[in-house]
């Protein structure tokens, strides 16, 4: 190729960049978004909510009907948010995938799970893009939000889109951002997060920016894709660790009559130096409990073990039948019987306060945990009606929510507190209990001081 033509084709693709960014700047921008989840919704009413023509996709037709008809379906949302963004005619959802050519933009919020043996499970990511590659065009930008290892943008997700003939960088383009969603958080919402961005090269990371500029207060571009993977990871890696710190902790200081929630609300008033995070029955949610693994899998690559991130797992996977031992101990030495038999009261199995998000919740192991030694579990949760289907629990599905009152605490032998949701009643949940163990210090943080309560 000339020099004469080599100017033309670079001109031309900076007329084409330019042309996409003054479309997003204008909102005659569509953007696909595929897994309408915790993710993936809040951001489609975010890029709806500030004037681009979102079209959602997931493979759950149920949900897709639900959304059409304007069902909020993620009860931390505001109430009449996916509503108002169905009447503006600029979101709408869909389970047919062949409509992925429509847009300029897609963004992938899929799930990425640990297999049995701990290994990540990137099968999500790869099924979505081979249906990207289906309909890949010209121009489009492919975003991964889907938390994953350092590499996968680029090792997995870029070779299977350039099959389809077309080349990252020119024919279209290609970007990791991390998604940061924190469910229930009422401070700092989508557009109130920072985003961090990286792109596969400067004109890719360019448009990315862009796109996420018109979306959130404040984006964070880094220099690769490999980079903002690893944001990501490291992020939660701090919240295992730490978590994993406070746990080993409370058993500690435990053995020698120490109250851990004492200790930390002391040390936090501490200006300088120290951030308080506290135990708990183990960690849930689809990032803290997964992620750490995904990044020691992949370092096993370069010959090194992540060592401490693994410990920390290990504790943190321990704590469930930690607690589980609490509340055999607890059983014994206050109402003279043995866990095998005994009826718990389980409150709240969401793997976070306020919020119906069950994914990954300690609560599940620690039913399975006591049925295995013989007690009945049964459960209230104010934001969870039934127990949907999980890939590790799938006995433990559509199992439904009772009542909580004076008469049905009483009915138990023990309740114990797994989420500490604010919209319960402590004070009369202790007093009509015979014996209460808590795992979150919800007792104490309500005023309770009740030889009923045992901590965990």
């Amino acid at each position: 190729m000339d020099q004469e033509t080599t100017a033309k084709t670079n001109d031309t693709g900076t007329a084409a960049v330019e042309q996409i960014l003054n479309s997003i700047e204008r909102r005659d921008f569509s953007i696909g978004v595929i897994g309408l989840g915790y993710v993936g919704l809040p951001l489609s009413l975010v890029a709806a909510g500030t004037g681009f023509q979102v079209v959602g996709f997931d493979i759950n037709s149920d949900r897709v009907a639900g959304l059409n008809r304007g069902e909020p379906l993620i009860r931390h949302l505001p109430e009449n948010a996916v509503a108002n963004a169905v009447a503006s005619g600029r979101f709408g959802a869909t389970d047919d995938f062949s409509r992925l050519g429509e847009v300029e933009a897609i963004i992938i919020c899929v799930p990425t799970p640990l297999t049995h043996h701990g290994e990540p499970d990137l099968s999500y990511i790869r099924n979505t893009v081979s249906e990207i590659a289906k309909t890949l065009r010209s121009g489009q930008l492919i975003v991964l939000e889907s938390t994953t290892y350092p590499g996968t943008t680029l090792e997995v997700v870029k070779p299977i889109l350039e099959q389809t003939g077309l080349k990252s960088g020119t024919d279209f383009f290609l970007a990791f951002s991390p998604e940061r969603e924190d469910p229930g958080n009422g401070e700092f919402n989508t557009s109130r997060i920072p985003k961090v961005v990286g792109g596969d090269g400067p004109i890719s990371l360019a448009i990315a920016d862009a796109l996420y500029s018109a979306l959130v207060e404040r984006t964070v571009p880094v220099s690769s894709t490999a980079t903002a993977e690893a944001v990501k990871l490291t992020e939660n890696i701090f919240r295992a660790v730490n978590i994993a710190l406070v746990n080993e902790l409370k058993v500690v200081y435990e053995a020698m009559g120490i109250d851990i929630w004492e200790v930390i609300d002391a040390a936090k008033t501490k200006p300088f130096g120290f951030m308080p995070f506290y135990p708990g029955p183990g960690l849930g949610g689809h990032c803290i409990p997964i992620d750490p693994f995904y990044l020691s899998w992949k370092a096993r690559e370069y010959d090194i073990t992540a060592r401490f991130i693994e410990l920390a797992g290990e504790i943190n996977t321990r704590m469930p039948y930690r607690v589980v031992e609490r509340l055999a101990e607890a059983l014994d030495r206050r109402l003279g019987k043995g866990l095998s038999g005994a009826k718990i009261l389980m409150v709240g199995i969401a793997y976070k306060k306020n919020v119906d998000d069950i994914r990954e919740s300690p609560a599940l192991k620690l039913i399975e945990l006591i049925e295995a030694r013989g007690g009945n579990v049964e459960f209230h949760d104010p934001y969870i009606d039934k127990i949907p289907s999980t890939r590790e629990y799938k006995t433990l599905q559509n199992r439904r929510s009772i009542p909580l009152n004076v008469e049905s605490v009483a009915d138990f032998d023990a309740v114990l507190i797994v989420t500490d949701h604010d919209h319960v009643n402590y004070a009369q949940l202790a007093e009509s209990a015979r014996l209460v163990v808590d795992t979150r210090n919800a007792c104490h943080r309500a005023g309770v001081n009740s030889s009923k309560v045992v901590k965990a």
